[in-house]
């Protein structure tokens, strides 16, 4: 895998589950990522297992309210790297595509990609054959992990 300079990044872990795009399967997604990332050191206590958490659930219930096809079901892949963990989700809905809404006073919803917008290093929109894939990078410190394995933005 390549970065957009074309440096060459270090795979070190990937974990790919499909999800029913039901506000259940959102949760689950948020629950699996959150037990993989504590298996690969990352435990919910530290920072970047916080904010993975969050990503996973905005990215996976947006999926579900807006990219939601009947009979098909989304995709949450963490891909971890020496450098940051990224995180897709996919869904089946290519025509509708993501946007930050503008700040609206006192709505109840429009806020989910303003957070992902604020949490993440990075984040944007790739299409596939069937569908879309939301992603989100998260950067984090190289080597062993210790404290919180994470560097702020």
């Amino acid at each position: 895998m390549t970065d957009a300079s074309g440096r060459a990044r270090t795979l070190v872990r990937v974990f790919t589950q499909r999800f029913t795009s039901t506000c259940r399967g959102a949760r689950l997604a948020r629950q699996l990522a959150l037990v993989e990332l504590h298996g690969w050191g990352f435990p919910e206590s530290t920072a970047l297992s916080a904010d993975a958490g969050l990503l996973v659930a905005e990215l996976a219930a947006n999926a579900v309210r807006h990219g939601r096809v009947p009979g098909r079901d989304f995709e949450l892949k963490l891909t971890l790297l020496e450098e940051l963990l990224r995180i897709e989700v996919s869904d089946a809905r290519r025509d509708r595509r993501p946007a930050v809404q503008p700040h609206a006073y006192q709505a109840e919803s429009g806020y989910g990609l303003r957070i992902v917008d604020a949490v993440a290093a990075d984040w944007g929109v790739t299409e596939r054959i069937v569908g879309k894939t939301v992603w989100a990078e998260l950067r984090r410190r190289t080597g062993p992990v210790s404290g919180t394995g994470y560097l702020p933005l």
